[in-house]
């Protein structure tokens, strides 16, 4: 299996004393509350923990793009992976992802390629969305955000392969371009894609035999994601294989469950109940008011797994350290031999051959997340690198 660790480099302070007793940090969270020297903290330690990373034998790094929230500051993932470039020689870069609807396209093929000639091919070019709170940020409507992310991948694809190119669209128009520099890759970078639930986006990522990260969690959801998406992908006259699938995954080495649960629970319940919805609507339903989701986009989801889909805010915001003790039962947090014993059962039902650990929440201090990545890499690692999944349940379920 391919290993990356995902990192969304929060705003290295706890906020918590902001909410002052309502459900939620203030939105817009002004200039007063903004530390400059945490966030120069910030940036130098997220970097050397990548180093690290590379140092030890990780096959990638993943980070992603958000706005005006201390729930990441990676305003520009493209400047976080050209500095990341200058400081790792082996690890794969993963912007997962630029917010194509938010973005000039063929300026961010130009970056890309850039990035992919200063890492000497090592970049993966994820496409991403975005969730409502960028939309708001940037002025763009969220009705035209499907629409915005079609055209862009289009330019920024033909950006890279064409000799020269011209495109007349509803959003961007260009005439006789040849980009300098081109990518290292050819024909271009990896593009993933990372699947909240829309039936759209996995019907897109089908027909363009695209990879994905199916869902914010495993369950039923993941099952189903999965399952459409391997119809799509055949529709499309693809085949589904485990390196088309990368998991994101919480994971937690200690020396006994109870350990995991005490060391990281506070950093969960400050992600989830305080960073996770900063400015932003989850729920599927106000997405479809505001046109940002179809009418139709989860209905490929079973049943018993619409819950799940719908995404509401209390299932994060109301978060218990009970809830989390509970839930950690069945999860990767605990000792080695569980912690790898649960992700390759993971990966294994899922069939991805690909997985995105997250070693971090919320304001986890600099010294934790660094020994994280120090005892997972000697003591988990090493398995999970040396196992491959090489089948996947769901095409099986759809032959049987």
């Amino acid at each position: 299996m391919k290993i990356f660790v995902f990192d969304l480099l929060a705003y290295g302070e706890n906020l918590e004393h902001l909410k002052k007793g309502g459900a939620e940090l203030p939105y817009p969270l002004g200039k007063q509350h903004f530390k400059a020297d945490v966030a120069v903290r910030t940036y130098a330690e997220h970097l050397a923990a990548w180093e690290e990373m590379d140092r030890l034998g990780y096959d990638g790094v993943g980070f992603n793009e958000h706005h005006c929230s201390p729930y990441g500051l990676m305003n520009s993932p493209n400047l976080m992976a050209a500095a990341a470039a200058q400081r790792t020689k082996n690890l794969k870069l993963l912007i997962y992802g630029n917010l194509l609807p938010l973005h000039e396209p063929l300026r961010l093929a130009e970056e890309l390629a850039m990035l992919d000639c200063l890492s000497n091919g090592r970049l993966i070019s994820g496409f991403a969305r975005g969730i409502p709170r960028e939309y708001q940020v940037h002025n763009v409507p969220l009705a035209e955000s499907r629409a915005r992310f079609e055209e862009a991948f289009e330019i920024v694809t033909r950006a890279w392969t064409e000799e020269v190119f011209s495109y007349q669209g509803k959003f961007w128009s260009y005439k006789d371009v040849a980009i300098w520099p081109r990518p290292v890759q050819r024909p271009y970078p990896e593009i993933w894609i990372p699947i909240v639930g829309s039936k759209e986006s996995i019907e897109f990522a089908g027909r363009h035999n695209i990879p994905i990260t199916p869902g914010l969690g495993g369950g039923g959801l993941r099952v189903d994601i999965i399952r459409f998406y391997a119809k799509c992908l055949a529709a499309a006259g693809h085949r589904l294989t485990p390196n088309h699938l990368s998991l994101g995954i919480n994971a937690y080495v200690a020396d006994s469950k109870a350990q995991a649960v005490k060391e990281m629970a506070p950093y969960h319940l400050y992600f989830n109940r305080t960073l996770f919805s900063h400015g932003n609507f989850t729920e599927t339903a106000l997405q479809r008011q505001a046109g940002y989701s179809s009418q139709s986009s989860t209905d490929y989801v079973r049943p018993e797994n619409q819950r799940a889909a719908a995404l509401l805010r209390e299932d994060f915001r109301n978060l218990t350290l009970t809830d989390v003790e509970r839930q950690a039962e069945q999860m990767p947090w605990g000792t080695p031999q569980e912690v790898t014993e649960r992700i390759i059962a993971q990966a294994e039902n899922a069939g991805a051959n690909m997985v995105q650990i997250s070693l971090n929440r919320g304001a986890m201090p600099h010294e934790m997340f660094i020994e994280q990545i120090r005892r997972f890499a000697h003591d988990v690692l090493p398995a999970l690198q040396a196992h491959q999944v090489k089948r996947v349940p769901a095409l099986e379920e759809a032959a049987a």
